[in-house]
């Protein structure tokens, strides 16, 4: 879903960073000999000190304070050698550079306990991602689909949006949503909703069957978290469900206050908007009456977009929204991959790496 960076830890540093040692080694040894033979009213002994705090920039905390060891040492040679290790001077430069040595070593320390704690977070973080939102696959029956998902906070690397696919007969059925809210909320009801879409596969449910179904599973989930308080109905879902046929040349679809998805076809971007819009899911227990099916042409060489609104609400450094249909519409690359790839790419540039809201895309493209 995103950029990660691996990090090997030997008591705390990156391995290829220990090539740097030599600078802080260099610095003690030149310090020490320039002391050394400069005139005893000279004294460059706390430069020393600049051997340490380097060292905590890229390694460890155990070769940060064997570095700092060293630079004691060092300080040590230079005091016998100019007037003994008695004098006031030396001892209080020893004295200061053994402290701020060893604040230096904590420091570097707490930080790497706070990186394998980060690192252990985010690895229960894409594990809980993978339960919630399973990959979708890159083929099924006829269909190519390529998906990403951004998560607006860096270090969860998941949210409250969703999607999700499974086999109907004669098609197959697609949903993504955008969870109202944020945080630990937002995920539970994506994984409700999730989870309800998926255990529906089996029922062979009619698309406005299933809108109602999750519309309920929502509902009910809110419903049961509140213990039937006032807040129920503040807590929701926008969400198109769709199918897309096997044998024919449209797309069936239910739009519960979701974005229109855009269609791709000879260079030119359609928004595919419903007449009869249902309410988001989980605004109360609707039946299935309530939603209405709407048809749309999905050819051969056709892309189809699917898309939350962390997309297009997306803002750049002067507040303008990111224009999807317009970067969608300038993409001349070939398949759901390469637009998806496009488009992440371009957003990322578009938002300077820092998205308001959680985005999802779906790119879609039929066999012939």
């Amino acid at each position: 879903m995103g950029f990660r960076h691996d990090v090997t830890h030997l008591g705390g540093a990156w391995k290829p960073s220990y090539g740097l040692v030599a600078i802080p080694l260099a610095l003690i040894v030149a310090v020490t000999v320039i002391d050394i033979h400069a005139p005893t009213t000279v004294h460059l002994g706390p430069f020393l000190i600049a051997a340490p705090a380097i060292t905590a920039s890229f390694a460890g905390p155990g070769l940060t304070g064997a570095i700092g060891a060293l630079a004691v040492a060092a300080q040590a040679v230079i005091g016998h050698l100019h007037g003994g290790l008695m004098t006031a001077n030396h001892q209080a430069q020893i004295a200061a550079l053994v402290v701020i040595s060893v604040f230096v070593t904590i420091f570097r320390y707490v930080r790497d306990r706070r990186e394998r704690q980060l690192g252990q977070v985010r690895s229960v973080a894409a594990a809980a991602q993978q339960v919630l939102l399973r990959p979708l696959p890159r083929r099924i029956g006829p269909l190519r689909i390529a998906s990403v998902y951004i998560a607006a906070e860096a270090e969860a690397q998941i949210g409250g949006d969703l999607y999700a696919a499974v086999s109907a007969p004669g098609a197959t059925r697609l949903v993504i949503g955008d969870v109202r809210g944020k945080g630990l909320p937002a995920i539970g009801e994506a994984s409700v909703l999730v989870g309800a879409f998926h255990g529906s596969a089996y029922r062979n449910l009619s698309l406005p069957g299933i809108a109602a179904h999750l519309g309920n599973a929502v509902y009910w989930n809110a419903a049961h978290l509140a213990d039937g308080g006032p807040d129920v109905n503040e807590s929701f879902v926008t969400a198109l469900v769709l199918d897309i046929q096997e044998d024919g040349p449209f797309v069936d679809m239910v739009n519960c206050g979701h974005p229109p998805p855009l269609l791709l076809r000879d260079g030119q971007v359609r928004s595919l908007d419903v007449c009869e819009p249902a309410l988001p899911l989980g605004i109360s227990g609707l039946p299935e009456s309530h939603y209405t099916v709407e048809t749309f042409g999905f050819e051969p060489g056709d892309l189809l977009l699917l898309y939350t609104d962390g997309v297009i609400e997306c803002r750049d450094r002067s507040g303008a929204f990111y224009p999807l249909a317009d970067r969608a519409g300038s993409w001349r690359g070939s398949g759901p991959q390469s637009l998806v790839r496009h488009l992440h790419e371009d957003l990322i540039r578009y938002a300077d790496g820092n998205l308001g809201d959680d985005a999802a895309m779906i790119a879609i493209a039929k066999s012939s």
